[in-house]
C-alpha cells in the first residue's frame, strides 16, 4: 500500500520529468499504466517495462512496439530511466526499485507522468467513487462527435476507440482521476465532473474527512473559470459543491435524460446526463446521439457472448456498483435467471462492507463466490469471502479457487442464464475461460493416460498404458499419455493438465507406490480433474497390506495370520513353519519370497526391505490361487491362476506363457457364490469404487481366504480384469471405456 510519508519522501518532482527521455514502467500491463506507456512512446520517448504474468494487456503492448519484461528482476532498469510505478508496488521489496537506487535513477508516480503529459491540455477530469470509467468514455464520445478532437485517457479498454488512449490534437483532455492514494494532486483540471462521493480507501485517507480534504484540494486547483459538475442526489457530492457556489453546476435523475441508450441501467442513463451537462458547458452541442451509441468500456457491463447463454464481464466491486449492475442486467434481461461469479476486492473492503456485499449479492438469482483478491494487501484474520456466502439469501455456492470457478459454473447453468463474471481483481479471467468451457461440451472427451511411474511396476505399467490408450482411441475418445513422475521430477511442465485444454478424466494405468497408494490420486484431487479407480483414502488403505487385513477380519472376512516386520525394530514371532514374506507396501507379487526353511527368513526380509520398511510374515496356505475382479458394483468370473513352478511370483505374473489363467475358475457354483460374495464386500468394506481385483486362496479343505485388493488392476494383455472381464463378455475396448464413464459419472463439480 502507497504511503502519505512514501509520496513526500521516496519520489522526484513532477517538474523532473522534463529532463527524462527514457521511462521504464514497472506495472506496465496494469489499466492505469497502459495508456501512459502507449502516450510516452507516442511523444518519441524510449518506453519498456515489466509486469508480474502475461495478460491480454502486455500482449497489446508488445504489439505496439514496447518492449515488456515479464517477471521482476530489476534487469529492465537502466541508467538514466525514469522509473515510473503503480501504486501496487511495493518500495521496499521491488528489485526495479532497488536497481533503479543503484543506478541512481529518480521514481515516479504513474499519475504524475500523465499529470505532466496532459499539462498543456485544458483537462476535463472525471472522479468519484463509482462510474468514472464510463462517464470518461461519454463525455469523450461527445467531445469527438462535436469535432473537438480531445485526447482521452481511461483505465479501461474502450471498442468504441479502439483502446483506452486517443490523442487528439484539439485542446480538450478528457481523463479518468481516481482519488486513490491521492493521484489527484497530480492533475491540473479545467473542469471536473464528480459521479458521486462515498467512504473508500480509507485505508490511506484515514476518514472522510480525509478523503473529503483531498478532493476539495484537487477541484481548488481548477482556474477560476473552472466548474464542478456533481450529481446532485448523492450526498457526498453535495457536501463537496457546497460553498463553491457560482462555480459548481449540478446535474440529477430529474433532468432531461437520454432515451435508447445503447448502455443499459438507470446509472448509466445518469453517466449520460453528466457527459451532456459538461458537453454543454463546453461548448459542444448535438452530442445526443453520440451518448446514445456509445457501447461502454471493456468489464463495464461487457456482453462477451449473446445467446442462449448469455456471458457478461463486469467490473463492480462495491455494494452500489452492484446494485446497478444487477439493475442494469434486470432492465436488459428481463425474466432471465442470474447468474454472478463474485471475487471480492480486498480484505479491508471486504470487512468495511460486509453486509452491504451480502445485501447486494442476494438480489443474483445464482452467487458464486470466490476468495478475495488481496492486491497490496495481507490477509486480515476473520475475513474471508465465506462470510459473505453465510450470509446471501439466494442459492450461493462458496468455490475458494478461481480457477476452477468456469468449470463449476459450467455445472450448473442452462440456457436462459446470464452468466456475469464480477469484481475488480482477476475475476476478468473467469468470463473468457466460462466461455472456453461452455466450448468443452462440443467436443470429443479427452482421457489423459496415467502411465509409466517411479516404482517397481514401471514398466508393466508402461505396457498397460499403452494398450489402454489404443483402446480408448478406438472408442472415439481423444487421448493423450502422461508420465506424471517423470514429468514432476525433470522439471516439465503440467500445463497440459489445466486449462480449458485439460482432459476429462485421468486413466490411471499405473501401479505400486505413488501410483495405488493415493499419492497420484491426491494430485489429480488438487487439479480437480477426475480420475479411474479408488480416491485417496480407500487407496492408501489398500496398499497398506496389513491395515487391510484388519479390517476385513474385523468383518468377519478369512485372512492369513502373520506378524509386521519393521526395519528398525526387533524381529517379532513369526509364524511356524513354511511361510511368505513380501512388502507391505507394494504389488501383489514385488519383493516376494516364498520361504520354504526359517533358515531362510532373514535374507527373505532383507530382499523385501529393499522395496519397503514393512515386510509382512505370514503363513503359506497350501491351494488353489485365485483373482476376482469386480467392476464398479458387479463381481466378475475368477480368473484361476496356475504358474508352472508352482508359485505365483512376479516372473510368472508377468512372463507371458510362465503362468496358466483359466477363467472361469475350476470350481464349484457353491464355491463361486462365495468368492464373489468375498471379493464385492472386500471392495465395498475398503471403500473402492472403479475396478478392483481380489486375491485369494482356496484352501485343500475348500474355503477361500483373502490375500489382498488390488485397486488399479494391470490391464496388459497377460492381465487378469482384462481376461475375467472377456469372460463375461466385455471385451478390452468395452472394459476401459466403462471405467472411464464411471470416473466421469462419479466426479464432483
Amino acid at each position: 500500500m502507497r504511503t502519505k510519508k512514501e509520496i513526500e519522501s521516496q519520489f522526484a518532482s513532477r517538474d523532473d520529468l522534463a529532463k527524462c527521455t527514457s521511462f521504464c514502467l514497472v506495472g506496465i500491463g496494469g489499466a492505469g499504466m497502459a495508456p501512459v506507456a502507449r502516450m510516452l512512446k507516442r511523444r518519441g520517448f524510449e518506453v519498456h517495462g515489466t509486469d508480474s504474468s502475461e495478460s491480454e494487456e502486455t500482449k497489446r503492448l508488445t504489439a505496439d512496439g514496447i518492449d515488456v519484461h515479464l517477471g521482476h528482476s530489476g534487469s529492465m532498469v537502466h541508467p538514466g530511466d525514469a522509473v515510473v510505478l503503480s501504486d501496487a508496488i511495493d518500495l521496499g521489496t521491488s528489485p526495479e526499485v532497488a536497481a533503479a537506487r543503484i543506478h541512481g535513477c529518480k521514481l515516479f508516480r504513474r499519475s504524475q507522468v500523465l499529470g505532466w503529459m496532459l499539462s498543456d491540455k485544458k483537462t476535463v477530469a472525471v472522479t468519484g467513487t463509482h462510474g468514472k470509467t464510463t462517464t470518461s468514455g461519454l463525455v469523450g464520445a461527445a467531445l469527438r462527435a462535436a469535432g473537438l478532437d480531445p485526447t482521452i485517457v481511461i483505465g479501461a479498454f474502450v471498442p468504441d476507440f479502439g483502446g483506452a488512449v486517443i490523442e487528439g490534437e484539439g485542446e480538450w483532455a478528457v481523463i479518468e482521476a481516481c482519488e486513490a492514494y491521492d493521484s489527484l494532486r497530480d492533475f491540473d483540471p479545467y473542469h471536473v465532473v464528480l459521479t458521486n462521493f462515498e467512504p473508500d480507501h480509507l485505508d490511506f485517507h484515514g476518514n472522510w474527512e480525509g478523503l473529503k480534504g483531498a478532493m476539495e484540494a484537487f477541484i481548488s486547483r481548477m482556474p477560476p473559470e473552472g466548474k464542478l459538475v456533481y450529481f446532485s442526489g448523492d450526498a457526498g457530492a453535495r457536501e463537496v459543491a457546497e460553498g463553491l457556489n457560482g462555480k459548481a453546476i449540478p446535474y440529477s435523475a430529474n433532468s432531461q435524460l437520454i432515451d435508447d441508450l445503447a448502455l443499459p441501467g438507470a446509472h448509466n442513463r445518469l453517466n449520460a446526463e453528466a457527459a451532456r451537462v459538461i458537453a454543454g458547458l463546453i461548448g459542444a452541442g448535438n452530442v445526443d446521439a453520440a451518448l446514445q451509441h456509445f457501447g461502454g468500456a471493456e468489464r463495464r457491463l461487457q456482453v462477451l457472448v449473446d445467446g442462449l447463454i448469455t456471458v457478461v464481464d463486469d467490473y463492480a466491486h462495491m455494494p452500489k456498483e452492484i446494485d446497478a449492475s444487477i439493475q442494469a442486467l434486470r432492465e436488459r434481461y428481463p425474466g432471465r435467471r442470474l447468474v454472478i461469479a463474485y471475487q471480492p476486492h480486498l480484505y479491508s473492503r471486504t470487512a468495511e462492507c460486509l453486509d452491504g456485499f451480502s445485501a447486494s449479492l442476494s438480489a443474483a438469482d445464482l452467487l458464486l463466490i470466490t476468495d478475495i483478491y488481496p492486491a497490496r494487501e495481507a490477509p486480515m484474520p476473520g475475513v474471508s469471502s465465506s462470510r459473505i456466502a453465510e450470509a446471501v439469501t439466494c442459492e450461493c455456492h462458496y468455490v475458494p479457487s478461481r480457477h476452477v470457478l468456469p468449470r463449476f459454473a459450467a455445472s450448473l447453468v442452462h440456457d436462459g442464464d446470464i452468466v456475469v463474471g464480477m469484481g475488480a481483481g482477476t475475476i476478468s479471467e473467469f468470463a473468457p475461460a466460462f466461455i472456453l468451457e461452455l466450448d468443452r461440451g462440443q467436443s470429443k472427451k479427452r482421457v489423459v493416460v496415467v502411465l509409466g511411474g517411479d516404482s517397481a511396476e514401471r514398466e508393466v505399467s508402461l505396457h498397460s498404458g499403452r494398450e489402454v490408450s489404443a483402446a480408448l482411441a478406438s472408442r472415439g475418445y481423444e487421448v493423450t499419455e502422461l508420465d506424471v513422475s517423470d514429468a514432476l521430477l525433470s522439471g516439465k511442465s503440467l500445463a497440459t493438465l489445466t486449462g480449458p485444454s485439460r482432459p476429462d478424466v485421468a486413466f490411471l494405468a499405473v501401479h505400486g507406490t505413488h501410483a495405488e497408494d493415493g499419492a497420484i490420486q491426491g494430485l489429480f484431487e488438487l487439479l480437480h480433474i477426475p480420475y479411474t479407480g479408488s480416491h485417496i483414502q480407500a487407496s492408501a488403505l489398500a496398499m497398506d497390506k496389513d491395515r487391510t487385513k484388519s479390517l476385513l477380519q474385523a468383518h468377519g472376512l478369512p485372512v492369513p495370520q502373520g506378524v509386521l516386520v519393521h526395519r528398525d525394530r526387533p524381529l517379532p514371532p513369526v509364524p511356524s513353519g513354511r511361510v511368505i514374506v513380501k512388502p507391505n507396501a507394494q504389488g501383489s507379487t514385488v519383493g516376494l519370497t516364498f520361504v520354504e526353511d526359517q533358515a531362510a527368513l532373514p535374507a527373505a526380509i532383507a530382499k523385501a526391505l529393499h522395496y519397503c520398511d514393512e515386510v509382512l510374515v505370514e503363513e503359506w496356505i497350501e491351494g488353489m490361487e485365485i483373482s476376482v475382479p469386480v467392476l464398479i458394483d458387479r463381481a466378475l468370473p475368477p480368473v484361476e491362476i496356475v504358474p508352472a513352478s508352482g508359485r505365483y511370483d512376479f516372473a510368472m505374473k508377468y512372463l507371458p506363457g510362465a503362468t496358466e489363467e483359466i477363467c472361469p475358475a475350476r470350481i464349484s457354483p457353491e464355491l463361486l457364490a462365495k468368492v464373489q460374495q468375498y471379493a464385492l464386500k472386500t471392495h465395498q468394506i475398503m471403500g473402492c469404487c472403479g475396478a478392483t481385483r481380489t486375491d485369494m486362496i482356496i484352501k485343500t479343505d475348500g474355503e477361500p481366504v483373502i490375500l489382498e485388493i488390488n485397486t488399479l488392476p494391470g490391464m496388459t494383455a497377460t492381465s487378469l480384469l482384462p481376461k475375467s472381464a472377456k469372460t463375461a463378455g466385455i471385451s478390452f475396448e468395452d472394459l476401459c471405456s466403462t471405467i472411464v464413464e464411471d470416473a466421469l459419472q462419479k466426479a464432483p463439480h
